[in-house]
């Protein structure tokens, strides 16, 4: 005889028709203690990420940390380029002498300015694809049929399996409490 090996599952799937009742349901999911879980709905939903407990982002520190990187290198680069590799002192651009080089500040800022605001922009676009784990071409979510739903009319809450306080027959009864239309275990 062959072991048979059940397949491993991602996690559980509850359905709702309406976002009030899925808000809920994440409040009482949370209130019982389970901590990976997310919400799923066709629209923005007032509400889910509150009910989530989801907290304030680093990206605006990784803008703002490229942004004075950026500025800084725009900076010294151009500084370096008139005051040291190339020093010609025409129209009161910076040479060696400080207070020459303190009178010709102001014409270092237009690109100053640019080299913040491109690395800032860079930063921010390189600091959300690492947050959000990009690139994932599949997420198991989609093994479950219903889920295609959730671009249309329907709410999800999954709560997945790798969950400290995760127990197949217990959350699914919890889940089943909650008045879903259906629960749904998700294959991985």
């Amino acid at each position: 005889m062959s072991d048979v090996i059940e397949p491993k599952i991602y996690g559980l799937l509850a359905e709702y028709d309406r976002p009030d009742p899925l808000i809920e349901a994440i409040k009482k999911v949370r209130a019982e203690g389970y901590t990976k879980i997310d919400g799923y709905s066709p629209y923005a939903v007032a509400g889910i990420a509150d009910a989530l407990g989801f907290i304030k982002t680093e990206m605006a520190t990784i803008m703002l940390c490229g942004g004075l990187v950026g500025s800084t290198s725009a900076f010294l680069m151009q500084w370096w380029t008139n005051a040291i590799d190339y020093p010609i002192n025409i129209g009161g651009r910076a040479s060696l002498d400080v207070f020459e080089f303190l009178k010709s500040w102001p014409s270092f800022i237009p690109i100053t300015f640019e080299g913040g605001i491109l690395t800032c922009a860079l930063s921010g676009v390189f600091g959300l694809i690492a947050i959000c784990g990009l690139p994932r071409p599949h997420h198991p979510l989609f093994n479950a049929n219903i889920f295609s739903r959730c671009s249309r009319d329907r709410f999800f809450l999954s709560v997945e399996a790798t969950d400290p306080k995760f127990d197949l027959e217990a959350t699914k009864a919890l889940l089943a409490t909650l008045s879903p239309m259906s629960v749904t275990e998700v294959p991985a």
